[in-house]
């Protein structure tokens, strides 16, 4: 693997369109002054409410002389239902003035939650987030966002909601991990947080006490809130995710209650018109294991969309973004302890090129040793597997000493998947990478 030369150059994150990229962009706006602004050419100012971007980053732009942050560009094809492709921008050479005869240090970003919108650390899986951006402004819409933890869903419901805002929508995202454990016991309770955390979001007045009604029941007086008050007072469409959604299928009551709503309502959009209003995205890890009635589950209806994880080529770029240039071998032997797990896979970079840790340290480090990179994310998987049962770590130790795929109960299975520690092939299990076998084969050598 090839770093810089020791007279490390300043980062070189900035863009410039092409005389392509520039005139694909040209056609879609004046395709777009036609269609949406009776032929008139859109103004500056309107330009920026359309993209989302400021009027100097704009004219940057359109200019092609200065460099911009190539999410920058992504947001302006976005905002004209274009895709950036590479052939559309390039990086221009740093000029003298801008190089350095000091060492700049490297300034990579922590991998730790989601990534952040205006990060250049966030590599894109296309088609699927055009495939969401897409459906998110069709009426009645509902995405189905599903995969293990820590393989970028947050980070990617954050940005469809970002693109429905900026295409006038109303974005609103709720995990449930803020929700408190007391309030999965009682319907009533949940519906009105959740009503409440909604207008919250929106800014708007509180009042679900004047909307609920003993006689209605939760269900329809929650119906009836979100139908004569948040969709009411909404101009825009509603874009409600709703992130971790798993967490419920711990109280299966409540549960199909929720879930039974949320299939009403997707329903209720097909036909009128205030409900085409409310488009709806449901994160989960987990697959379903909890009995929903088909008619009542909102996890058969919609777009499924399931992250998948990393390739090589993805791998390689994401090092180049790291400023590492990483060879297929190199890259192939990363992927061989660690998979394409995006979070594994970033945090092995970070650390590479921070200089702390070579990739042959990382390969053949002890994980369990105190300062290997993943000690402490390995010890939180083990602390998960005992908060949810004994009886998990006691199935996870089949499949560690098993060397081909074996049948566990259908809900050890799935809720091992959800953490990232299997993988399915057919209706077996596997480890899904070598990393979590190393780890968790010597937990329970010691343990024994």
């Amino acid at each position: 693997m090839t770093g810089n030369n020791p007279k490390k150059q300043r980062r070189r994150r900035g863009v410039i369109l092409t005389e392509k990229g520039l005139e694909k962009l040209h056609n879609a706006r004046i395709e777009a002054e036609y269609v949406e602004n009776k032929g008139n050419r859109y103004t500056l100012e309107a330009l920026s409410e359309k993209t989302g971007l400021a009027m100097d980053t704009l004219m940057k732009v359109f200019a092609c002389e200065l460099r911009v942050d190539k999410q920058t560009l992504k947001c302006c094809f976005r905002a004209f239902q274009l895709n950036l492709c590479d052939e559309d921008f390039y990086y221009p050479p740093i000029s003298s003035k801008e190089d350095t005869s000091y060492s700049v240090s490297c300034d990579p970003e922590l991998p730790e939650g989601q990534v952040p919108l205006n990060s250049p650390f966030y590599l894109e899986r296309s088609p699927i987030e055009s495939d969401c951006y897409n459906a998110i402004l069709q009426p009645g819409a509902l995405i189905r966002l599903k995969a293990s933890r820590r393989m970028g869903k947050s980070s990617l419901l954050t940005r469809i909601i970002d693109y429905a805002n900026n295409h006038n929508c109303a974005g609103v995202s709720l995990s449930f991990q803020l929700a408190d454990t007391g309030l999965f016991q009682d319907l009533d309770k949940f519906l009105q947080w959740f009503c409440a955390n909604i207008s919250l979001n929106l800014k708007l007045e509180k009042k679900v006490t004047d909307y609920w009604d003993d006689l209605f029941g939760s269900k329809i007086s929650c119906k009836i809130y979100f139908e004569e008050y948040i969709l009411s007072n909404l101009k825009n469409p509603l874009v409600l995710g709703l992130d971790d959604v798993d967490r419920l299928f711990e109280y299966p009551d409540l549960a199909d209650d929720f879930f039974g709503l949320l299939r009403a309502w997707h329903e209720e959009g097909k036909n009128r018109d205030i409900w085409k209003k409310l488009r709806l995205i449901v994160v989960h890890s987990s697959e379903v294991y909890i009995p929903l009635k088909v008619t009542h589950s909102p996890f058969n209806v919609g777009i499924p969309i399931e992250l998948p994880r990393f390739t090589p080529k993805q791998v390689q770029d994401l090092g180049k973004i790291h400023e590492l240039n990483l060879s297929l071998e190199e890259v192939e032997n990363l992927m061989n302890l660690v998979g394409g797990n995006p979070y594994l896979l970033r945090l092995a970079l970070y650390n590479i090129c921070l200089k702390r840790i070579t990739l042959e340290e990382i390969l053949t480090s002890d994980p369990h040793g105190a300062s290997h990179i993943y000690r402490d994310h390995l010890q939180r998987q083990l602390w998960s597997l005992k908060q949810l049962n004994s009886d998990l770590l006691e199935a996870l130790k089949k499949v560690v000493f098993s060397s081909d795929p074996i049948e566990l109960d259908v809900v050890q299975s799935i809720k091992l998947q959800s953490l990232g520690l299997v993988d399915f092939k057919s209706h077996k299990v596997v480890m899904s990478c070598r990393l979590y076998q190393q780890y968790f084969q010597q937990h329970f050598w010691e343990v024994r």
